[in-house]
């Protein structure tokens, strides 16, 4: 989901943008008000905006829309709590008390969903992994969540390429839904195949470059904490500060 870009958030440090994330999460919790979660909300967008990859969340706002939704109409009519009517349609009563919590989870959903966007598309998921690893996580978790960010895509390739083979063949995809299972349930057991195959050959690969090795390793790639990870870690870090601070006096 990585997209190449020359922007400063592309050449932040990884730490940076997962920093982010955890205070995009936490803010809103600590500060526990709709308009900090909102403005967190803002943020974010702008810093989607900022990175020109604003066009490729949009399909997943589209279908999370219709989720939210769904908590909204489910809450506002039937949370349990609901005493104070807010709207009618007909005989439809949505309550107060239900859409100020539907508005909370909304919030925090949009939240997450912006920030872990902003993470997953301007930065390279061997890179994270190797900034973790270089700040002493484990190799063997690291290599399991590097797999875990890229067996879907790579799954995805795998599917595309066995397809195009199997329309070279004559094989008919497309069509009514009826076709289109036929089509693909040839296709499991290629796709199943190949990523097997591909897990064994990564490990083979692996110990041949003594991934067990108890010695210490090295990295190709030194992340630097530059002038920019600093500003931005520090405008994080006060936020976190000013919602603990909020939490508090409250």
């Amino acid at each position: 989901m990585f997209v190449e870009k020359n922007t400063m958030l592309h050449r932040l440090n990884p730490l940076s943008k997962l920093l982010y994330v955890f205070a995009a999460i936490i803010v809103p919790l600590l500060s526990g008000s709709n308009a900090v979660s909102l403005l967190v909300a803002v943020v974010s967008l702008f810093l989607l905006l900022w990175g020109k990859i604003f066009r490729k969340i949009v399909p997943l706002m589209g279908f999370s829309l219709l989720i939210l939704l769904s908590i909204v109409v489910i809450q506002g009519m039937y949370k349990a709590g609901n005493h104070t009517p807010l709207l009618t349609l007909g005989s439809v009563v949505f309550y107060k008390e239900g859409i100020r919590f539907s508005a909370e989870i909304c919030l925090q959903v949009l939240n997450m969903l912006e920030a872990f966007s902003l993470l997953v598309l301007t930065t390279k998921p061997t890179d994270l992994i190797e900034a973790l690893v270089s700040k002493g996580l484990s190799a063997k978790l690291g290599y399991v969540l590097s797999s875990v960010l890229q067996i879907i895509p790579q799954m995805a390739a795998s599917m595309d390429t066995i397809i195009d083979a199997q329309r070279s063949r004559g094989m008919k995809m497309e069509g009514n839904l009826l076709t289109r299972v036929r089509a693909f349930i040839p296709l499991i057991g290629p796709v199943v195949m190949t990523s097997l195959i591909s897990v064994k050959e990564r490990a083979m690969a692996l110990e041949v470059r003594c991934f067990n090795s108890s010695h210490k390793k090295t990295f190709l790639t030194i992340y630097q904490v530059t002038p920019q990870d600093q500003w931005f870690r520090g405008m994080v870090f006060l936020s976190m500060a000013g919602a603990l601070a909020w939490r508090i006096m409250k």
